[in-house]
């Protein structure tokens, strides 16, 4: 039966609401604004269709499109780089760090894995650029079959393009790894046709007689899916139609759709169905590769022309089909044999030199059994594709490896190897079916060992706490006498994993595992870094404070030292193995320096291995940080980062600093709730540690409103569990609060435990905080001494809203000893850096202190960047530095026309017309600042 062919018009009847919103989106561009959409549907619902209106309505745009190809999943960037192809003339005007990172990403040139966010940098910067001419649109379709760094790039773009002429729309499958496209965009659900709608629309694609029964049984067969209702009539026979003998199979809209073009498939000659099957088999549409590949097969130029005719596939510099499920109904409905036999052909016209990764991956879907010369290839690819595109893209060509190596001890090793690599960049789910399988092989007693300790690591990924310590343990007990040092890494493991299990580790707590360290095998000689963590470590928790400081002293010297200028493999995997041990050690130490160091390195390693399950923790660790230096418009900006990769990963977003920031803001219904909503989250998934940071949150924010009775009950409840690096902040509110609440039976035992903690330390932070500390339970003579010693040493480090909590507090004194004129500027300086940083709870306590001195203090506001956004805030913080529109949008991951965007809104808020007004407009005080 020959059907009529079908125009836009009707292929897009009924469909008004869409068609709406994407010229919206068009028109947004056109204004010279970043616009996104993401149309998500069944297969078959009309989105190619509504991606072709939107090309067709894009006058004077430029327009790039890509389609996602479900055999390409596993190749790193191929997606990314297909769509920024036609770009790639402009790659030069990028700045050098963003032209490598891209050029490595894409195969251009060798080098290390490129930081996976300045790829994405440097996508917007190439996208910005295009659109700098005329407004640009990005077409991205199948988008759920796009490989992973390819979808967390462009993710990462469409959250982050703002104020240039970019339209950026994707379509979505649902179902078929629709999971993996990232939430948050806006979304546009393509729904099925209303009935009058499609009767319409089949009435207008069929021109034979329908009879009525028929009708109404395609029609709801179809559920108002189009391209079931004009391509299903094509697979039946005009009886059929007209004499209502067909009954419906109750198949899947797609299975319908691609039963239709399969027919048509199978109607052409051999030669050209050979063409065609290897065309979908070469995701690129590459038409060289394809024609010197149908040279192997001995196909003749002339089988394209019954494809064209048939409406299936256009043939020209680029191979397109008509629809990406005309591409998977040849491909998935072909034997496997056939499909082996056009990779094959792939594989010979592919040169091995230009591109030996392809070939590889041509190679391994040729193969119809284990073959250890393929397999060999693609264990090469993998560690290209790890330059590439880091540790997700290396984990698909070794786990396709594994299943192609014939010898089964080598099998089992690179299975464990890719899942090591799905662990590292988040695929925990890839990463459990991996070493299912491995299970089905015989595995001698270091592998079996190995695969324990991988599954340990697939439980901490996934719960962060409960039962993972006592996993990791009985791993290492299992590695001990197979190999030492493995079993160490493990026993770090378990530290960390009781680190963050805290005080609800359902097994052995840090005592024991630090004991088991203890009687592990020795060291090598000389120790690796992660052989002085771990004496380090176990040190600190069997003998004390104060007989531990030295090791964990050497512990953190070690591991600054490996950041600062050890080999970038050896950084990489202290981080990526061990995410939690490093962090506790400089706030333990209460070495801010320290910490600065570790955090800064541990998110760029993270980001630079493309690390995306380390990385939330890293950006957390920063993030904290930021908080207690008292820049909370970072640390605001780097916890919405984390959470957007651990979102866009499928991971648990990582609160804990979110609790602190939160509290140090002040406002209490909003900090109690968010409190309370983590945790009985984190206490689901058994991470005492956060619970613990919780309670100490909860003490700090009620100490800032001046509750001191509900600070001292969470204070109390935070200190009742020793957590590494965070007990002693708990002791701190529990002294203020019970040295305020008259309970000095409290405040000194705590305050002496306090005091072990800063003498083994000696840094100006610990010092300067029990000085303040002891200041609150000494008598009037030794207090003031005690305070103005505390404002000395915090004065020399880092932390911003201590010294500003000892200046609240020594001027509170003062006050109380009726020395209105000194205390007031002991309270001025508080309340000032209470207000700057917007710790709204400290800084109007601060302000009834000063009202009290007699002090006239106008209405409390957060100051003239409080007007201000967090990334506002950020910009006009960086333009007044003296950065570049360019340096400022590498820093914050958006495009230079973005920060323009911004810094106009900042002008226009602070009422000033250049850059050189900047600071003083940012430095003015604000109409919370004291009168006089």
């Amino acid at each position: 039966m020959v059907m009529p062919a079908t125009d836009a018009r009707i292929a897009l009847r009924g469909r008004g609401q869409e068609l709406a919103a994407l010229d919206r989106v068009l028109a947004m561009a056109r204004a010279g604004n970043s616009a996104v959409l993401l149309l998500r549907g069944e297969a078959g619902i009309g989105k190619t269709a509504l991606l072709d209106h939107a090309a067709g309505r894009a006058t004077g745009f430029r327009t790039v499109r890509v389609a996602g190809v479900e055999s390409e999943m596993e190749l790193p960037f191929a997606g990314l780089h297909q769509l920024c192809a036609p770009l790639l003339n402009q790659i030069d005007r990028l700045p050098g760090p963003q032209r490598d990172a891209l050029s490595v990403a894409f195969g251009l040139r060798e080098g290390e894995a490129p930081n996976r966010f300045l790829v994405g940098l440097a996508v917007i910067g190439l996208l910005a650029g295009a659109a700098e001419e005329r407004p640009l649109a990005c077409l991205v379709d199948d988008a759920q079959w796009l490989d992973d760094g390819s979808l967390q790039v462009l993710a990462f773009v469409a959250r982050r393009l703002l104020a240039d002429a970019v339209a950026l729309i994707f379509a979505v499958r649902d179902g078929d790894h629709g999971h993996r496209v990232p939430t948050g965009l806006p979304e546009l659900i393509v729904e099925g046709l209303s009935p009058p709608d499609a009767q319409a629309l089949l009435a207008s694609a069929v021109r034979v007689p329908l009879d009525p029964v028929v009708r109404d049984r395609i029609v709801a067969e179809a559920r108002g899916n189009p391209m079931v209702l004009l391509h299903l009539p094509r697979a039946l026979a005009p009886a059929d139609l007209a004499g209502g003998f067909w009954l419906p199979g109750g198949h899947s809209a797609a299975g319908c759709v691609e039963a239709a073009f399969h027919e048509r498939f199978r109607s052409l000659p051999p030669d050209s169905r050979l063409l065609l099957l290897t065309a979908a088999a070469e995701p690129t549409g590459d038409a060289d590769l394809l024609w010197r590949a149908a040279g192997e097969q001995g196909i003749p130029a002339h089988a394209a022309a019954p494809a064209e005719s048939a409406g299936l596939v256009e043939f020209g510099t680029r191979v397109r089909f008509h629809h990406p499920l005309v591409r998977s109904a040849i491909y998935r409905r072909t034997a496997a044999p056939d499909r082996r036999a056009a990779h094959r052909a792939l594989a010979e016209a592919t040169d091995s030199r230009l591109d030996p990764d392809r070939r590889a991956w041509h190679r391994a879907h040729a193969a119809a059994r284990p073959d250890e010369d393929v397999a060999a290839d693609l264990v090469c690819s993998a560690d290209r594709a790890r330059g590439r595109g880091g540790a997700a893209a290396s984990a698909s060509f070794l786990k396709r490896a594994a299943e192609l190596t014939p010898d089964p001890a080598r099998r089992v090793s690179r299975a464990l190897a890719a899942a090591q690599a799905q662990i590292d960049a988040g695929a925990v789910d890839e990463a459990h079916t991996t070493l299912a399988a491995v299970e089905a092989d015989p595995l001698d007693d270091l592998q079996r060992a190995r695969l324990e300790r991988l599954r340990a690591r697939l439980v901490f990924a996934r719960q962060r706490g409960g039962d993972a310590p006592r996993r990791l343990l009985d791993a290492a007990h299992r590695l001990a006498p197979l190999d030492a040092a493995l079993a160490r890494d493990t026993l770090l493991e378990a530290l960390g994993a009781a680190i963050f299990a805290g005080r609800l580790s359902e097994g052995p707590g840090l005592r024991e595992i630090a004991e088991a360290a203890r009687a592990a095998p020795p060291p090598p000689t000389p120790p690796r870094v992660v052989d002085t963590l771990l004496d380090g470590l176990t040190g600190r928790i069997v003998d004390g404070r104060s007989a531990g400081a030295d090791g964990l002293r050497r512990a953190l010297r070690a591991v600054r030292e490996q950041g600062c200028g050890g080999p970038e493999a050896d950084r990489a995997r202290l981080w990526l193995a061990f995410r939690v041990t490093p962090e506790p050690l400089a706030t333990e130490l209460w070495d801010d320096d320290a910490w600065h160091e570790l955090a800064t390195d541990a998110v760029r390693t993270a980001r630079a291995a493309g690390a995306l399950a380390v990385l939330p923790t890293a950006l957390t660790y920063l993030a904290c940080l930021a908080v207690h230096t008292g820049d909370f418009d970072t640390a605001a900006a780097l916890i919405d980062e984390a959470t957007a990769i651990s979102e866009a990963t499928g991971g648990t977003p990582m609160m804990y600093t979110s609790l602190v920031l939160a509290a140090w803001r002040g406002r209490e219904a909003e900090a109690l709730d968010l409190i309370r909503t983590t945790c009985e989250e984190v206490a689901a998934r058994g991470e005492g540690r956060s619970l613990a940071l919780a309670d100490c949150a909860t003490a700090l924010l009620y100490n800032g409103l001046g509750r001191y009775d509900a600070a001292l009950t969470a204070a109390t409840r935070a200190c009742r569990y020793e957590d590494l690096g965070l007990f002693a902040w708990g002791l701190v509110e529990q002294i203020e609060a019970a040295a305020r609440t008259g309970r000095p039976e409290t405040a000194a035992p705590a305050l002496d435990v306090l005091t072990e903690h800063t003498r083994a330390s000696g840094t100006a932070w610990a010092l300067g905080t029990e000085a303040c500390s002891r200041a609150l339970l000494s008598d009037d003579r030794a207090a003031e001494a005690l305070y103005q010693e505390a404002v000395e040493h915090l004065g020399h480090c880092r932390i911003t809203v201590r010294l500003a909590r000892a200046r609240l507090l020594y001027g509170e004194w003062l006050r109380r000893r009726n020395r209105r004129q000194d205390s007031r500027a002991q309270l001025r300086a508080a309340h000032e850096t209470f207000s700057r940083i917007g710790a709204e709870g400290f800084a109007e306590r601060a302000r009834r202190e000063l009202l009290a001195t007699g002090e006239t203090v106008r209405p409390r506001s957060t100051g003239v960047s409080g007007e201000l956004t967090g990334q506002e805030t950020q910009i006009a913080r960086l333009a007044a530095d003296g950065h570049t529109n360019a340096e400022i949008g590498a820093q914050l991951f958006i495009s230079p026309r973005t920060v323009e965007w911004h810094l106009g809104n900042v002008f226009a808020k602070l009422g000033v017309t250049s850059r050189r007004r900047l600071r003083s407009a940012l430095t003015r005080p604000g109409p919370g600042a004291p009168a006089g």
